[in-house]
């Protein structure tokens, strides 16, 4: 998106990066590298710079990994294709605490026999944590695949009560 500014906000799981317009976030994933033009953030508080959506995610992904949120209210943007927002859209109705599987959401969005296909959706989620990916599972009751590691969605599942 034009205009988009991305911030670093330490998490117990290492850094990641938020990155956002003064309308909505549009990305939250774990960082690999330092970035250039990223804005150090803590607790909410940015540069002048920082757009109101990255300051407000920042401050909510706080609460979230101090075990004091379960919902973000901050706007997102995220483009896609129809499926990929379909799935997406399902994810951010999936409770804190709660996980389903792939087949499970592929049903549920009315594609049942695309668990593939909801996997290959969910991998693609620019907008980690928020929009809860890692509560998508193996059908067998594994952890299936997580872009930020499997040892990031162990954590992040166990944070929210989930022991597979």
């Amino acid at each position: 998106m034009k205009d988009s500014v991305a911030a670093i906000f330490e998490s117990p799981m290492g850094s990641l990066v938020v990155r956002g317009t003064a309308d909505a976030v549009t990305d939250i994933y774990f960082a690999r590298q330092e970035l250039p033009g990223t804005n150090p953030v803590e607790n909410g508080t940015g540069t002048g710079s920082t757009p109101e959506p990255v300051l407000l995610a920042v401050r909510q992904l706080d609460e979230y990994f101090r075990a004091r949120r379960r919902r973000f209210d901050f706007p997102i943007y995220m483009d896609g294709t129809p499926f990929q927002r379909a799935v997406w859209a399902f994810l951010l109705s999936i409770p804190y605490g709660q996980t389903y599987t792939y087949g499970e959401v592929a049903a549920h969005i009315g594609k049942p026999g695309a668990a593939r296909a909801v996997g290959a959706a969910v991998g693609s989620n620019p907008i980690s944590i928020v929009v809860p990916c890692h509560r998508v599972v193996g059908a067998g009751g594994g952890l299936g695949g997580y872009g930020g590691g499997l040892d990031r969605k162990r954590f992040l599942l166990q944070l929210e009560g989930i022991h597979l």
